[in-house]
């Protein structure tokens, strides 16, 4: 196979771990009936908290397990908030947003002419030296690994387990859940929290793996993206890996296109996986008017409200 072809590839699967961790995160949370809007500042934080751990430390385990609790702090005030005061979802998660992007770029201040040891990829002996396969399957860093499990966790918890059966079930009827004794409150404050953690992770993987620096706003819309793919995906796990290599490989093909002799303004290349979140999202909003077998939740968003 041609180097830039693996090159390309291995690109685009890097480019997709941020998206899944966010997604599979997400999805989570909305299947238990919860419509966060904050995974952008969600991700943010956990990026610049896991650049702050690994300068100081020089440990990625230690970097990745605060950009988690960074990500899950700031999912505990959403959940604070929907859970305990009843406040809209989506106000409140584009408020955490907001608030997210405004902390991350307080306290970046002070590193963004730093760089730190970015997590590398494994070496496995014999398997990565492997001609082509070596690279394409064994080449990669810890945390694309970590993706994919995080993935089969998921589908495994969400399908084949009790508690995975009740989450399920309070995102599509709350009160029927509540009626027969399940702890909605309790089980959506988990489920935000894990989105919460997720998302950090996600985060931490741009500061430390992509571009091992910090730079303002480096989340670039990936929250959102990844909310979108959650629809894209229709709150199925395996279908977030598609739906993130789709618009990984777009991110990492329009870095590619001249070399390719395909010569467009950098703005409107810089454009292309946000338009496609758009063409995404508003097809599957065409297409879900005569599709009656999608899983949307259908509590999600919904305050629930105790009679309790």
């Amino acid at each position: 196979m041609d180097e830039l072809a693996i090159q390309i590839i291995l690109g685009i699967s890097v480019a997709s771990v941020p998206l899944i961790f966010a997604a599979i995160g997400e999805l989570v949370v909305e299947r238990s009936g919860v419509l966060n809007l904050g995974v952008e500042g969600m991700m943010i934080m956990g990026a610049i908290i896991g650049l702050v751990v690994q300068y100081h430390t020089g440990s990625g385990l230690l970097s990745v397990i605060a950009a988690m609790a960074a990500g899950m702090l700031m999912a505990s005030i959403f959940a604070f908030l929907t859970q305990l005061f009843l406040t809209n979802h989506v106000a409140t998660g584009l408020a955490l947003t907001l608030f997210g992007l405004g902390v991350a770029a307080f306290i970046g201040k002070n590193y963004s002419d730093i760089t730190v040891t970015r997590i590398s990829a494994l070496h496995i002996p014999w398997f990565s030296d492997l001609p082509v396969i070596g690279s394409l399957v064994f080449g990669y860093d810890p945390l694309f690994y970590l993706a994919i499990l995080m993935v089969f966790l998921v589908w495994w918890f969400l399908f084949k387990t009790k508690r995975g059966l009740i989450l399920r079930a309070i995102g599509d009827n709350h009160d029927a859940a509540h009626a027969i004794g399940h702890q909605v409150i309790r089980y959506r404050v988990l489920a935000i929290l894990f989105g919460g953690g997720m998302a950090g992770i996600g985060g931490a993987y741009l500061s430390l793996v992509q571009v091992p620096m910090w730079v303002e706003g480096m989340s670039a819309g990936r929250g959102w993206i990844a909310i979108a793919l959650v629809v894209f995906a229709s709150w199925q796990p395996f279908k977030v890996i598609v739906g993130a290599l789709i618009f990984g490989g777009i991110s990492i093909l329009q870095l590619h296109a001249q070399a390719f002799g395909v010569y467009i303004p950098a703005q409107y290349l810089s454009m292309l996986p946000y338009l496609m979140t758009i063409i995404v999202l508003v097809s599957l909003r065409i297409g879900s008017k005569s599709n009656t077998n999608r899983t949307m939740p259908n509590c999600l968003g919904k305050v629930f409200h105790s009679t309790s």
